[in-house]
């Protein structure tokens, strides 16, 4: 092994690429590849490891409530009536794509928050930046904010991620500032941006939440008509995962 490159590389920060060409140097029967496949074989162990360290540290970065959610997970029994057909499709991440969003509306219990991380952790495989919060986080995230003087970074930062994903949304009574804040979220986003909203409600419920007047009218407009819904139906899944019997 050539003791010179094999440091270079490092210092390159290619670490996993010389790691391999030191495995290769001491294996005999790599003699038998040619020199394309050698290297091949290094730029794309080289490779996998940065793409699994960019997905692990979106994972991190996205703060899941668990980051453990798999599509491949979702349990379909026939009383939660979910349609297979469209998790499969919207598993292909082509919602994203097309700045689309999704609405799931179940009671409590009924899994939203799971099946809303498992769609963002899929969304972070293909290296798009998630973020999860609840919708009251958020508010005191923006509040915070302002008292700051970090508004207008905090509310860039909020339209510039792939998917947000909103638990707990319009779960009560938000105030008129609140309402305002929502807008200016919702506004940054629309066709440009993807959003999961987890509700117990569903849109039309939105607006004993949002009271009256413009602003809610085009927060529920911007909303809907641009939005996959998923209906959670059945018992609590609580009553089956309860540690408690």
């Amino acid at each position: 092994m050539n003791q010179e490159l094999y440091e270079k590389l490092r210092e390159m920060r290619l670490p996993i690429m010389a790691e391999e060409y030191k495995d290769q140097s001491e294996n005999p029967s790599i003699q038998n590849m040619t020199f394309e496949e050698r290297f091949e074989s290094m730029v794309i162990k080289e490779y996998d490891s940065r793409i699994n360290h960019t997905v692990e540290r979106y994972i991190k970065n996205a703060h899941f409530y668990d980051s453990n959610a798999n599509l491949q997970d979702i349990n379909y029994k026939p009383d939660r009536e979910i349609n297979r057909g469209l998790i499969e499709e919207l598993s292909t991440n082509e919602y994203i794509q097309q700045k689309l969003n999704i609405i799931l509306i179940g009671a409590s219990g009924s899994g939203k928050t799971w099946i809303s991380n498992a769609f963002g952790v899929n969304a972070c495989m293909e290296r798009y930046r998630v973020q999860y919060t609840r919708l009251p986080d958020l508010f005191q995230e923006i509040e915070e904010a302002k008292i700051q003087g970090h508004y207008k970074k905090c509310m860039k930062k909020l339209s510039k991620v792939d998917l947000l994903i909103l638990d707990e949304f319009l779960l009560t009574t938000i105030s008129e500032c609140e309402r305002n804040d929502l807008f200016e979220v919702i506004q940054s986003r629309t066709d440009k941006k993807s959003t999961i909203y987890c509700s117990q409600w569903a849109p039309e419920g939105w607006l004993g939440k949002l009271g009256d007047g413009p602003l809610a009218d085009a927060i529920l407009d911007r909303i809907r008509n641009s939005s996959y819904t998923i209906l959670l139906k059945g018992r609590s899944l609580r009553e089956d995962y309860s540690k408690i019997k």
